[in-house]
């Protein structure tokens, strides 16, 4: 089983806390080119909403989404925010009690949700169906807890996403096949995947991409990921010593991004 499924290595190590997420978060927020900002932009997609909305979210992570909308949540709005780890729904509780916003924070496997038929009117999949192992059941049960003409919000990435950082990680990695980005939830196979289950589905990307300016936040993302325990320190040193030649030369360094979100109605 590939670790991005592997709900048991999700759950206790890459996930178990925020801190491999938080420095791969670091890296877009510090350096995106585009100025109006990933959350915001997701958070526009669910604004057809009532103000009366009920939603959830599956793989809310540290509740990043919330936190930077905050101010722009409708007062009627009841959310219920959920996560497979139980570190990352700390984590999210940690950064939303402040706010004095009233969530509902539950552990949810996706693939059986504990909700009635026709429960939400919102129903948010955020950067997760790449992580289901059965991406069908999970759909399905989407799709059964949403009212009719209730919203499906699926973010995810392309095939191009990062791929300059790919390269990094599979020359640093003792496992030369690896693929980080090779999804089996993506934006270019995504839509096929929600078809069986939806009516009416929308693809819509957001553009942007990284100007880094600093060496170390790279190297950060480049040893929490996925990939992380096959990384060769050697290789990693190799990485820096290039990147750093080309900082001194080229004041920044380039890498693509490639993300987006579907929108479905039920």
């Amino acid at each position: 089983m590939s670790k991005f499924t592997d709900q048991q290595y999700l759950k206790t190590e890459q996930y178990k806390d925020s801190t491999n997420l938080a420095a791969r978060v670091a890296l877009h927020q510090r350096f995106s080119t585009n100025p109006y900002g990933w959350c915001k932009w997701v958070f526009d997609a669910l604004l057809t909403l009532p103000e009366n909305a009920k939603i959830l979210e599956l793989g809310c992570g540290p509740g990043y989404l919330w936190q930077e909308n905050i101010s722009r949540i409708p007062n009627g709005w009841r959310i219920t925010l959920s996560d497979l780890s139980s570190g990352m729904l700390d984590a999210a509780w940690r950064n939303l009690v402040v706010t004095g916003r009233a969530f509902k924070f539950e552990e949810i496997d996706a693939q059986s949700i504990p909700y009635e038929d026709e429960t939400f009117d919102g129903v948010i999949a955020n950067h997760m169906l790449y992580h289901v192992p059965d991406r069908p059941k999970a759909i399905h049960e989407f799709r059964r807890v949403l009212k009719p003409g209730g919203l499906f919000v699926a973010t995810t990435l392309g095939k191009n996403h990062m791929k300059e950082m790919s390269e990094w990680i599979q020359r640093a990695s003792a496992d030369q096949s690896v693929e980080p980005f090779l999804l089996p939830f993506s934006l270019e196979n995504g839509f096929e995947q929600l078809k069986p289950f939806f009516s009416s589905i929308k693809l819509v990307r957001y553009e942007d991409h990284l100007k880094v300016t600093e060496l170390e936040p790279i190297i950060a993302y480049l040893t929490s990921g996925f990939q992380a325990t096959a990384v060769l320190k050697e290789e990693v040193e190799k990485i820096r010593k290039e990147l750093q030649d080309r900082l001194v030369k080229e004041k920044s360094i380039f890498i693509s991004k490639d993300s987006g979100l579907f929108e479905a109605i039920k």
